[in-house]
């Protein structure tokens, strides 16, 4: 009997799982979109139904200013309404948002170590986003909690949060010691 090659195959005991995968979720998030789709609202009804007494150009400056914020906050929330991690045998692959972006691809080989954050919170790194600061590294932050934490070979970092961190680290740890010998760890 043959092994379908479309279903996935479950690991023999002692060998591990081909992919990890892991989500984390912020509906606050959705707030703030609706806030922006209402600045957006706003400033459309003020460039179809004006009944503007101030003036050509203050109209104009006020459609644009409430169509930009709405733009920015519905989009800039969206995206990371939630955020997907993906680590298989050659990569760490995250991306936020229904669309997938941001995408970010670190391959292992690039990886010297992971670590489990059991509390991170949008405070640490100035918001929720994609985040950088020079004395922490990189990050994805959709919600305060437990991160991931991954060490390159270059001596940056990059954080992520996401749901079951400690199995993400024990397999991308496991995943290390599985690396060829031939292979250094930062190339």
């Amino acid at each position: 009997m043959r092994d379908d090659p479309r279903t996935p195959s479950r690991p023999v005991s002692g060998a591990h799982p081909a992919v990890w995968t892991g989500r984390a979720t912020n509906r606050v998030q959705w707030l703030l979109a609706a806030a922006g789709a209402a600045c957006l609202a706003l400033g459309i009804e003020l460039a179809v139904d004006s009944s503007w007494t101030g003036g050509s150009v203050a109209l104009l400056m006020s459609v644009t200013g409430c169509v930009a914020a709405g733009l920015l906050m519905l989009f800039g929330t969206l995206a990371f309404v939630h955020v997907a991690v993906r680590v298989d045998g050659d990569a760490l692959e995250v991306r936020c948002g229904h669309m997938g972006l941001p995408r970010r691809r670190i391959l292992l080989t690039h990886v010297v170590g992971a670590d489990f954050e059991p509390r991170v919170t949008p405070r640490q790194w100035g918001g929720w986003g994609y985040r950088w600061r020079p004395e922490q590294g990189t990050a994805v932050v959709v919600r305060r909690g437990e991160a991931l934490v991954v060490r390159l070979g270059d001596g940056r970092t990059f954080t992520v949060t996401v749901d079951d961190a400690e199995a993400a680290v024990r397999f991308i740890r496991a995943r290390l010691r599985l690396r060829p010998a031939g292979r250094p760890a930062d190339a």
